[in-house]
């Protein structure tokens, strides 16, 4: 009965402070404000968290199970306030679960080999909880002095579709409600677009696309009939994404034939890393909203 009593308070203990350690973490890594996301937000504030973890934790095991409830806890947490989506949180598993795996082993290192030979080891072990904030505010410090270019990706879907130009464009102008087969990643929290209004014709119209959480305003800035229309994106509002912004969107109309061919184009920026992890995401995502968009498009023209 003991044996299970120490496992439960050791098990709660290091819940909880790999919880407090991974949101505070979380927000010193984002204050003041901040867009871009690196190696502070996905290797060293989930490195302290398994390393404070390890501290409180006397068993391994306890360790390790105290970690994946911290992070599990976490995320849950910061989904539920809207700092980030659940597609996001899923995708920074692994880079939490790499650094929660090096601090959980540099902590149960140090506890074994140093903290044990201590003659007060609890006053150490509560220096260094304390100075677990520090280090996290020291490293975003180092991390936003450095140059924060935004990354700029554009993306381009096409699709042909048995109609003409001019059916085309009286369909991408305002779109009353948008009904397709969902892509994988729109049932994980990628932002499902419902509809999309036009206040009038011509450019610098508003035009403004409204998701299931959120919405997108857009300004047009180039209206040829039947076959093009670019728009800039003038302000966005789309919870738990601060790291990422949208820049333009474009249609072009190519009648080939009988048919037309439609290209949607997006580009993005952001300010995620590192690049050639999440660039591949980024893509998809864009590529898996345009095709949402255009296969409901291609449904409307061929009724």
């Amino acid at each position: 009965m003991k044996n299970w009593r120490s496992v439960a308070v050791g098990l709660l203990t290091g819940t909880l402070t790999g919880i407090a350690v991974g949101l505070g973490g979380f927000f010193l890594a984002t204050i003041p404000r901040t867009l871009g996301m690196g190696s502070v937000m996905f290797i060293l504030v989930p490195a302290c968290a398994g390393f404070a973890i390890a501290l409180v934790t006397r068993q391994p095991n306890t360790g390790w199970a105290a970690m994946l409830l911290a992070a599990l806890a976490s995320l849950t947490i910061l989904v539920a306030l809207g700092r980030e989506g659940i597609l996001c949180a899923l995708l920074a598993v692994p880079w939490l679960g790499f650094g929660l795996a090096v601090g959980s082993v540099l902590g149960h290192l140090f506890r074994r080999h140093v903290l044990g030979r201590l003659r007060h080891p609890s006053v150490t072990t509560l220096c260094l909880l304390l100075f677990t904030p520090l280090l996290i505010s020291a490293g975003h410090q180092v991390e936003s002095r450095s140059p924060d270019s935004a990354r700029r990706e554009t993306v381009s879907t096409s699709v042909r579709l048995q109609a003409q130009p001019e059916e085309v464009w009286a369909n991408i102008q305002s779109i009353d409600s948008i009904a397709a087969t969902r892509p994988l990643l729109m049932h994980f929290g990628l932002p499902v677009p419902l509809r999309c209004t036009l206040e009038r014709k011509g450019v610098g119209a508003k035009r403004i696309c409204y998701f299931e959480n959120g919405f997108i305003e857009e300004i047009v800035t180039e209206w040829a009939p039947p076959y093009s229309m670019r728009l800039t994106i003038d302000r966005t509002n789309m919870p738990g994404r601060h790291w990422l912004g949208f820049q333009t969107a474009a249609y072009e109309l190519r009648q080939d034939g009988r048919t037309t061919v439609l290209t949607r184009t997006t580009t993005i920026t952001s300010h995620l890393y590192p690049v050639w992890y999440w660039r591949y995401f980024e893509r998809l995502g864009v590529a898996s909203e345009h095709q949402y968009i255009l296969n409901d498009l291609a449904n409307r023209v061929a009724r």
